[in-house]
């Protein structure tokens, strides 16, 4: 299917005191000024907005230049994929892997790695092996590839497309599932042993409604929770033509009521319908708490897999389309807040402090706080005085007990106590009176941050 080239306004007072009532998640409906770009705005209730991007593309200062822009998520289209990584048995390159991940850690994002395991894209070495020997292959293939990037995934894709399609609601038929039934479960338990941190997502295409493909999936990852066996997620690829079926958030809801994360893996739509299909996919999203980002595949039409279909977000000259406006309003419309811990009930506020006018040659900061039990996502604006910034910082003091555990578009002196932002490559330069705006999740409370900026 995929191939090579893809693989605040304070809420109500009645409001939340009729939620806290009912125990039910608040949705937050709006923020003291609209995020400008999708991964500030999805921040606002813990979502991430990412992009697969490819290593040969990253020379390419327009593409750059929105990656740097606007995702805070990244997937690696092909260059952590199985010929990529091992295209001799035992003998494995990272090269391109490794291009793709820092690009994005020195520019404040997270990673998605994407797919340890997969029918398609295995190098030839591997498509001749089958049986025991196969099996030994690909269980070395995942611990030595999660073993490399341990720490710094943020989930990995562990198996990709092992579901049939049509009628049937099974497995297909593979060298890999030739291997024996348990080998998805052998991969995921491997993965774990070797990265505990990530998550552990599958994945599959033509899952995004209610179908035997999908009850399929969703029976395995029943079974496997009820086992034991490490799951964590389930990603949905959603390449779509004019929008997703009508019990779309109801198949991320059903998933996401077995314990697990839904994450949107592979977001593209073609058709005269796009924009409202782009709408309606993130909304959908926004309604789960537990569907915790959207990654679109690709990042102009013409990087896209679907050659003359024009399914993203930016045309081939990197110009904002009516899509991504119709997406930057529904993350900014807000919905459902990301838990902090499976199963907890959260309550959201939103706060702004608010600054005293910038001086000549300097900055301020000011905050926006959405917060829940047990956690919060803080967007910070900084904002140039009368002089422009070339480089700039920010301090902000957690309080006890909070700490942070992701950020983006800035680098933190670390993750406790007093923690000292600076901007990276791409949002330094800040023009008089202008501003940018980074942010952070962390666990605890985020209250009183009231942070202070500094010209660097």
């Amino acid at each position: 299917m995929k191939l090579t080239s893809r693989s605040v306004s304070l809420p109500a007072m009645a409001s939340a005191v009729l939620a806290a009532a009912l125990g039910a998640t608040l949705i937050v409906t709006g923020t003291a000024s609209a995020a400008t770009t999708l991964g500030a705005a999805a921040a606002q209730t813990g979502r991430y907005y990412g992009a697969a991007i490819a290593a040969g593309k990253l020379g390419d200062s327009t593409y750059t230049g929105i990656v740097n822009r606007e995702f805070t998520m990244i997937t690696a289209e092909n260059e952590m994929k199985w010929d990529a990584t091992e295209p001799n048995r035992g003998q494995f390159n990272y090269s391109n892997g490794d291009r793709v991940l820092n690009q994005a850690l020195n520019n404040g994002k997270r990673v998605r790695g994407h797919a340890l395991l997969w029918h398609q894209q295995q190098p030839g070495w591997a498509q001749g092996l089958s049986g025991s020997t196969l099996r030994s292959a690909a269980i070395n293939h995942v611990t030595q590839v999660a073993t490399h990037y341990k720490g710094k995934i943020y989930a990995w894709d562990v198996v990709n497309e092992a579901f049939a399609d049509g009628s049937s609601g099974g497995r297909r038929d593979s060298n890999l599932q030739r291997t024996g039934n348990d080998w998805i479960e052998a991969a995921f338990r491997a993965a774990r042993s070797a990265d505990p941190n990530a998550k552990l997502c599958y994945n599959d295409y033509n899952t995004d409604g209610i179908n035997a493909k999908s009850t399929g999936i969703y029976n395995m990852v029943r079974d496997f929770k009820s086992r034991g066996v490490p799951i964590d997620c389930v990603g949905l690829q959603s390449h779509l033509t004019n929008g997703p079926p009508g019990d779309y958030q109801a198949n991320i809801k059903r998933f996401a009521d077995l314990g697990v994360d839904v994450q949107i893996t592979e977001l593209d739509i073609a058709g005269s319908s796009q924009a409202g299909g782009y709408s309606t996919v993130t909304r959908a999203c926004l309604a789960v708490p537990r569907c915790t980002g959207i990654t679109v595949w690709g990042v102009r039409d013409s990087d896209s897999w679907r050659t003359g279909e024009n399914p993203l977000l930016f045309d081939g000259s990197g110009n904002k389309k009516a899509a991504y406006n119709s997406v930057l309003d529904a993350l900014n419309a807000g919905g459902t807040t990301v838990p902090g811990e499976p199963g907890t009930t959260t309550t959201t506020t939103t706060t702004t402090t608010t600054p005293p006018d910038p001086g000549t040659g300097d900055c301020t900061a000011s905050v926006s706080l959405n917060a829940w039990n047990g956690g919060f996502v803080a967007t910070v604006k900084v904002t140039a005085g009368s002089s422009a910034l070339t480089g700039w910082k920010v301090t902000t003091s957690l309080p006890s007990g909070t700490a942070v555990t992701g950020s983006w578009s800035a680098t933190g002196s670390g993750t406790t106590g007093t923690v000292v932002w600076t901007n990276v490559a791409y949002n330094g330069a800040v023009g008089a009176g202008q501003s940018t705006e980074f942010g952070f999740q962390g666990t605890g409370s985020g209250d009183g941050l009231s942070p202070i900026c500094a010209a660097a």
